[in-house]
């Protein structure tokens, strides 16, 4: 079950056990409170079964949208992403900022850079996969250069481990090669600052995919 779904339940339970302390203080019906979490548990079970998680992160990421400052690390995450597979030759097809935006476009999770699609089984598959594991921890870099911790990038370590797994890496490869990448973007990141504060400043401004590629080009043929 996604976590997020997990999170709702766990609500739904908190809910319960908070109502059923306050009923007799209040003069609350039961049924109230009953009725509700009963609808958060069938809700998160149909989102689970059904839409695979979209509809809490859909739910969770509108309340979010609120807070200036989820907004202001959810562009920075993804600028993170979007330096680092340029800085790797990784080609960027889109972006998405949001849950909303992300489920029109038929995507999962909460918003994210897509990527043109991979094969992991050329001959050169090691370094093509360290590649992508490095722009997937790029968000979690960035979070952590600019903020000192990360609050996102939960999808991009599950991803990592999928991948991982499936070419029979133990759970302390993953880790390791975890860790190893993070560094890796972070650093990556660091060495080219200003050009990330400017895809981040493009990113405010939805600029497109096409523009964030001629703003990298450009600083980088300053710099250079």
């Amino acid at each position: 079950m996604q976590q997020t779904s997990l999170n709702l339940i766990a609500i739904g339970v908190f809910v319960m056990t908070l109502s059923s302390l306050l009923m007799p203080l209040f003069n609350i019906s039961p049924a109230i409170p009953a009725i509700a979490v009963f609808g958060i548990l069938s809700f998160a079970t149909l989102d689970t079964l059904s839409w695979r998680g979209k509809g809490v992160n859909l739910l969770l990421d509108g309340f979010a949208r609120f807070s200036p400052e989820y907004r202001d690390r959810i562009i920075k995450h993804e600028a993170g992403h979007f330096l680092v597979a340029y800085l790797l030759g990784i080609p960027i097809t889109g972006y998405t900022l949001s849950a909303w935006e992300a489920f029109q476009k038929g995507q999962p999770g909460q918003g994210g850079v897509s990527f043109a699609p991979q094969e992991f089984t050329s001959p050169q598959a090691a370094i093509i996969i360290q590649r992508y594991c490095t722009v997937w921890m790029a968000g979690i870099a960035a979070e952590n250069l600019v903020y000192g911790n990360a609050e996102g990038g939960g999808e991009d370590r599950q991803k990592l481990q999928e991948v991982l797994s499936g070419m029979g890496r133990s759970v302390n490869e993953c880790l390791q090669l975890e860790r190893f990448c993070i560094l890796q973007a972070k650093t990556m990141i660091q060495e080219h600052l200003k050009v990330y504060e400017s895809i981040v400043a493009a990113m405010q401004q939805r600029k497109s995919v096409e523009e964030c590629l001629t703003i990298i080009n450009e600083q980088l043929s300053i710099i250079n």
